[in-house]
């Protein structure tokens, strides 16, 4: 990718709400393909965005192509912020939550992947995690079973890539967030696993 046609910006939570058209288009795009298999509604994302628009110290990486365009965004906030289910494994576990920074998605267009976009979009959001003074990063990622149906036949999960970058998986942290799949009629619990890395 030639960078000199594309730019990223970063920006606080709490002034990102001009985006939202564009944060609920490529939510509901990306997350629409395997393994999220989301089937996004403008209410469902007005509901969800509204804890990250009110958080303080969120930030949303967006990268633009050099026409403006929004072609990805990434999004991270403090643990704290978070709702009740997101922050429960850490509980369990008798973590200070307040002590964690939350990193929420990254949705990049398909045709955009695999050039470093995704890599800068971590970056932005550990140099975000390191400025405000927390000790460690979460993330989680939704588990599905290795015979479901949806599962594209060349499928590679990204735990290695994820791996890479210093994140372990959190065994035994859990949480569950609701959201309708693309084969459902209504929403329903889906499990998602927790990622951590130590500042």
């Amino acid at each position: 990718m030639n960078f000199n046609f594309m730019k990223i910006t970063v920006c606080n939570g709490m002034d990102a709400e001009p985006f939202f058209d564009d944060f609920a288009r490529l939510r509901m795009t990306v997350f629409s393909e395997y393994p999220y298999l989301y089937k996004g509604s403008v209410d469902y994302e007005h509901g969800y965005s509204d804890t990250f628009f009110r958080a303080e110290n969120s930030i949303m990486v967006i990268a633009h192509a050099h026409n403006g365009y929004i072609l990805g965004v990434s999004t991270a906030m403090p643990l704290a912020a978070e709702t009740p289910n997101i922050q429960q494994p850490f509980l369990d576990r008798g973590e200070d939550i307040s002590e964690i920074y939350y990193f929420s998605e990254s949705v990049l267009e398909k045709e955009y992947r695999g050039q470093g976009i995704g890599v800068r979009f971590f970056a932005e959001r550990e140099a975000a995690a390191r400025r405000f003074g927390f000790k460690k990063i979460a993330f989680c990622g939704v588990v599905r079973p290795d015979n479901h149906l949806r599962r594209p036949p060349h499928y590679v999960p990204i735990d290695a890539s994820w791996q890479h970058r210093g994140y372990e998986k959190l065994d035994g942290a859990i949480c569950y967030i609701s959201w309708q799949d693309l084969d459902e009629t209504e929403e329903s619990p889906k499990p998602l696993q927790f990622w951590t890395k130590n500042l």
